[in-house]
Formats: C-alpha cells, structure tokens, sequence
C-alpha cells in the first residue's frame, strides 16, 4: 500500500539529544510510523539528502493569543520550523472575561504586549466568558499550528474582584475561588497558569496590572490548584526583590510539585553568565523543576527609518510623524538632517545609550553579534562624525532600510553563551505576536542552527534540536511530541544546517486596519510538516493549516 509520506535519505535528528543518524523516515494519518531504512515508496515523497530530518520546534514563549484571529498561519515563526506555540505567557489573557470587560483586557495586551487594541477588539470573535470557550474559539479559526494556552492571572484575578484587583489584596475567599478557575481552566484545556510581578507592565492609565502585587499566598493557593493537574506555572518576575523572587519561584515548585517556567538573562556584567548559570543550578537544587527561557542574542528595540526612533526631540518630533517615504526624502535633505543633528547636540532626549545601538548591517543575513565596534558611537568616531551623523548616514546608504537594535537585553553576548550552558536554561524566547512594531526575534530557533551551532559550536546539532523539541515539549506536558519515532505524532522540520539563518526583519502593514509590525523570513528550510501534512515549502506556506488545540485535559 506504501505510506503518505517519505522523507527520504536525511539525515535524522531525532530530538533525544542524539547526532544525526542517516535514514528514511515515513508518515500514515499524521503519525510517524517507521524511522530508519523504508523500503516501501511514498504517496509523497520528499528527498531529504543534504538536509538534516528534525521534530518541528516548541516554542513556549509567545504571545499570539490575539493574532491567531486573523493570521492562523501564526507567522514569522511558523518561517521558522515551529510546529507547536504556547499562548498565554506573563499573566495577560483574553479569558476568563465577562463581556464588559473585553475592552479593558484588549487595553491591557497593548500596553503590556504592544499589540494594537482595535486589532485585538475587531480581529477576535468574543464569543466566550471561561478559558474552554477561549479555546474553542481558537479550534475554530482552524490555526496553522498546533496551539497550547496558559490561563493568566491578570484575567482571573479582573475576573474576580474587578477593579479591586488593580491594587487590593484578595481576600482568602477570592483566593480560593481564584484558584478554582484556574482549575476548571486547566481542566478546559489550558496547559498552566501564567503570572506577571514585572513593575514596567502597566495598564494604559499607568497603573499595575492585576497581580503585579500580590501576596505570595494568592500564587500558592493557585499553586495548589495548578500541581495535582500535573500543569504549568509561568512567571515574569521583579528581580530587583532578588529573596522575594528567589523564594517565590521555589515555594511554587514546592506547592505544586509540578513545572515552573521564567524569563532570565544575562547583562552587561562579562561575569553575569556564570553567575546566573549557578543561581539556575541552586535554584533547582532539591530536585524542583524549575527552567528559564531567554532569548538566543542581544535583543531590544529596533531602530531605523522603518520603525522606531532613537531621539525624542522637536524635529524628530516631525520626523517621527512622517511615513516612511517621507523620512527617507527628510534623511535625503541637508537642511533637515542638520536640524535633527542640531536636535541631539543640544540636549534632545535619546531612546538608548547609543554604545548599546548596534547596526544589523547591510547583508541578506542581520548581524546580531557585533562587536563593540559595531556600536554607533563607535562607529561614528571611527568615521569623524556624530552618532546620529551615523545613523542618518547609513539610512541615507541603504535607501532607508538600514536597522539598529538597541541590546536592551543580553547586553554581554560572551555573558550569554556561558549562560547557554546551563542544562536549565533553554535559548527559546521570542515574544512572537508581541512587541510588534519594536521587537522581532521570533526566528530564534534559525538564529541558534546558525550562530550557536555552525559559527560557534556552542552546541551539537543533536543538543541544540534537544533544547528546542523535546525539552520544551516535556515542559509543556506534551508526550506525543518533540522526538521522531514510531507512534509519535508527525510535526517535522527538513532542513539545511549549512545555509539555514534568518533574514532582515521588514515592515509589513497586514494587521487590522492596516497596523505596521515587523516579520522575518528564513532560509535554508526545505519543508515544515504540522500533524503529517506539509504547511511551509521552500519557505513559503502551502495553504494547508493542519494544526489544532492541545488541550491539557485530553492527555
């Protein structure tokens, strides 16, 4: 009868940790059932020689709760070899949500998320109040990639005591009922519990959102609710209270028993990597089950003619006002380029310290690991000129498209790659969905194939697809993902580690009522397979969307 598929003569990645074992690998009714030498042709077959065979990537850390609406292909990282996404991170959900309160949790995913409130009001249905509704209304929009959701403390903790929940403490009573949604959540569906205590989160009239202060009691109680379901407790945590958070994050693996999940990073510090490491390895000692993401590289703000602007100034006032056409001619003029230069030179306020502004240079492939001399301010003084000289000049160079990220995070990339080694800690942190305009490192998982295992040889590729499959899959509660053997169900990736990276980041206006955001294309991609079906070629969707909803209480 022969199989569906046969991917044939790669060389396959199993996801366990292991190296790459040449072999053929077959797919009936979207499940893998035969891994090594197939004899028996394919309906289809896809020639994998010269490309590795690896599961799709497992990405835990998005915030695609509102574009799934009206991009169910949930790009760009679905460019990038991502069969299965985790909605729901840092406490900010659209359910539980009674009807008159749609319009504030929409405000609350903008100022949190960068994700524009009308897009989220007019390109989400609305039809639910629990978290299982929620996700019904996902299953419907029929989604490109296999979905999973936390349910988040900001919605539930709204849902309870309303407007007390911005800067009260819950009584015990709410806590305990509190805990009971986010039961009857995980028992709808949602793979965990997410919560946010990052001060900076706010809602749009500047206040805290929900559960930035709350009591560790109120976590612990959810904790409680959270751990016999054997789900998930994510954090975004306020580091600056280092004991308070330190004994936070093991209390909840203590209470639950179960998996904590957080967001770390290295700094400026050269030492900040090994440390960190180490704060990882006491964390979990004991045996608790705590793992951190962050992202791969120095990440913040982009910057550029396209975006952001690095200056706030009367000028760039005016400047910032324009569409792109309009800066680029601006840039192109002598007399307003001084004015912008005369800005900064007298005192205008700067978005970033510009020795942390680094241009992503002028190749296909951005540069996300300069050295110091990449810096604007030193690439000014090499040129005999000013730093904004600098950027004006290269956005003049590049007819506008020149970038500059601004490290706001892993500031020390050699501090990171130290951290990288931490067995704790997984290079998977991406944001997609959110931060739209500002931030994109949603091809995370192309840039550690292309940095952390060709250029640096921080990892194998067997340990790098490890930490990127079956690793983030255990994390998520997922069994029947994130390794490529018999029985398990067909999320693949064929791919070309010796040309495999990302592209620039571009603007594109495609959200509702014509938003901007930024994506990013990849290369080296050869085919992505989501439940056994091919939904990326060649870098380009099929127009097949075979993914689903991985619902917690069906496993």
């Amino acid at each position: 009868m022969g199989h569906d598929i046969v991917i044939r003569g790669g060389r396959i990645v199993d996801g366990t940790g292991a190296e790459p074992v040449a072999g053929d690998l077959a797919i009936d009714d979207g499940i893998i059932t035969a891994v090594g030498s197939v004899d028996e042709a394919g309906r289809r077959e896809i020639d994998a020689g010269g490309h590795v065979v690896t599961p799709g990537f497992v990405d835990i850390h998005t915030h695609l709760d509102a574009q799934i609406g009206w991009d169910p292909d949930c790009t760009p990282v679905s460019w990038h070899g991502v069969t299965t996404v985790m909605m729901g991170n840092c406490g900010v959900t659209f359910a539980p949500c009674k009807p008159a309160d749609r319009e504030l949790l929409a405000g609350m995913m903008e100022t949190v998320e960068d994700i524009p409130k009308d897009a989220i009001l007019n390109g989400l249905p609305w039809d639910w109040e629990d978290y299982g509704g929620y996700l019904d209304a996902i299953e419907r929009l029929n989604p490109g990639l296999n979905v999973a959701g936390l349910v988040g403390h900001c919605a539930v903790r709204f849902y309870v005591m309303g407007e007390r929940a911005v800067e009260e403490q819950a009584t015990e009573a709410e806590k305990k009922q509190m805990a009971e949604i986010v039961g009857r959540s995980i028992d709808a569906g949602a793979v965990g519990f997410s919560t946010n205590r990052f001060p900076p989160h706010v809602l749009p009239d500047g206040r805290p959102i929900p559960g930035t202060y709350a009591d560790a009691s109120e976590l612990l109680e959810i904790a409680k609710a959270v751990g016999p379901r054997r789900a998930l407790m994510q954090s975004v945590l306020d580091f600056s209270q280092f004991d308070f958070t330190t004994q936070l994050l093991r209390d909840l693996a203590t209470t639950s028993g179960s998996r904590v999940l957080f967001s770390f990073g290295a700094t400026m510090d050269p030492e900040s990597g090994r440390k960190h490491a180490e704060y990882l390895a006491g964390l979990c000692s004991g045996g608790l089950d705590i793992s951190a993401v962050t992202q791969p590289r120095g990440s913040g703000f982009i910057f550029g003619l396209q975006g952001m602007l690095p200056v706030r100034g009367k000028s760039w006032g005016e400047f910032r006002r324009m569409g792109f056409d309009g800066r680029l001619e601006a840039v192109r003029d002598a007399e307003f380029s001084a004015r912008l230069v005369g800005d900064v030179k007298s005192g205008a306020s700067t978005g970033a310290p510009p020795n942390q502004i680094y241009w992503m240079g002028a190749g296909e492939t951005p540069s996300y690991t300069s050295p110091d001399e990449r810096h604007v301010e030193a690439m000014a003084e090499a040129a005999g000129e000013h730093w904004v000289e600098t950027f004006l000049r290269l956005s003049r160079e590049s007819n506008g498209k020149a970038l500059f990220t601004f490290r706001m995070f892993n500031q020390n990339v050699d501090a990171l790659k130290e951290l990288l080694q931490s067995p704790h800690m997984l290079p998977i942190l991406g944001d997609a969905g959110a931060h739209v305009s500002q931030i994109m490192d949603a091809g995370w998982a192309s840039f550690v194939l292309s940095h952390w295992v060709r250029d640096e040889g921080l990892f194998t590729i067997g340990e790098a697809i490890r930490r990127m499959t079956s690793a983030p899959a255990r994390i998520l509660g997922l069994s029947d993902r994130g390794v490529l053997k018999v029985g398990m169900m067909a999320d693949v990736n064929v791919l070309d580690p010796s040309t495999v990276a990302e592209c620039q980041p571009e603007v594109v206006n495609d959200f509702p009522g014509g938003a901007p955001r930024f994506i990013q294309r990849s290369r080296g991609y050869k085919a992505t397979l989501v439940n056994g079906q091919v939904s990326v070629e060649n870098g380009e969707h099929t127009g097949v969307r075979s993914g689903g909803v991985l619902r917690h209480a069906a496993r």
